[in-house]
């Protein structure tokens, strides 16, 4: 009878806890999928020496020129390039595997981001793109960390940060 007893507070604590590593996890993952989104977009521009974009889940963000139009057939957060230069031919260089879905969901929308030859990211109006957050994944499940925003700062440099907020 103690060891029932023993066994069911361990199961107590060990379930929730076991779902919050789950979560945390795939929050994690969903993350990496989007940075190599981001990171494939910006390789593709310097190796190709064209325009390479990730694109956003809004259509309106990605702009209305080839490459924004490829970005709407292309999904969420897929990293898409110009082939040639005559600005006519795109493909798809990079789809993420992992799909965000319940519980995870995204926090707002994504921002899409443009790459020149250079590698450097401007938005696809040619702005610079500030501080903003480009991507953020969220569960309303964690209590704590349960946001991870992805940032390209200075045009270049992929961060990830782990933030506490709510959840839409």
């Amino acid at each position: 009878m103690i060891t029932v007893a023993v066994a069911a507070v361990l199961v107590a604590i060990a379930v929730p806890s076991f779902r919050n590593i789950t979560l945390s996890n795939r929050l994690n993952a969903a993350a990496s999928e989007m940075v190599d989104s981001i990171n494939t977009a910006r390789m593709e521009a310097i190796k190709r020496n064209n325009y390479a974009q990730f694109c956003s889940n809004n259509s309106t963000e990605n702009g209305s020129d080839t490459l924004g139009a490829q970005c709407t057939t292309a999904g969420t957060g897929a990293a898409v390039l110009l082939q040639d230069a005559t600005k006519k031919t795109v493909f798809i260089a990079h789809a993420p595997e992992i799909k965000v879905t319940a519980p995870l969901q995204f926090s707002g929308d994504l921002k899409a981001v443009r790459f020149n030859g250079q590698g450097m990211g401007v938005e696809p109006d040619g702005t610079a793109l500030g501080s903003s957050v480009v991507v953020d994944i969220c569960t309303d499940k964690l209590s704590s960390d349960n946001h991870r925003q992805i940032f390209v700062i200075g045009g270049t440099i992929v961060q990830t940060q782990k933030s506490k907020g709510t959840c839409p």
